[in-house]
């Protein structure tokens, strides 16, 4: 998948502000395949709780 599922210029601020850092568009790549894969995981969660509707419970975020 080569969609940005995330807002770039909101990611740029927030790099910017609190590091004071630029912003590769790789980094963009990367924080969308991450999202993309969050929400697979929280797809099949859902699925397999007998749910069509995924929460945030679904969704695990192990990294932070």
């Amino acid at each position: 998948m080569n969609e940005v599922l995330v807002v770039t210029s909101k990611v740029k601020k927030i790099i910017k502000e609190q590091g004071g850092m630029n912003t590769s568009a790789a980094t963009i790549e990367i924080l969308s395949k991450a999202v993309e894969r969050l929400c697979l995981k929280g797809i099949e969660q859902a699925k397999q709780d007998g749910r069509k509707t995924v929460m945030d419970r679904d969704i695990v975020i192990d990294h932070i």
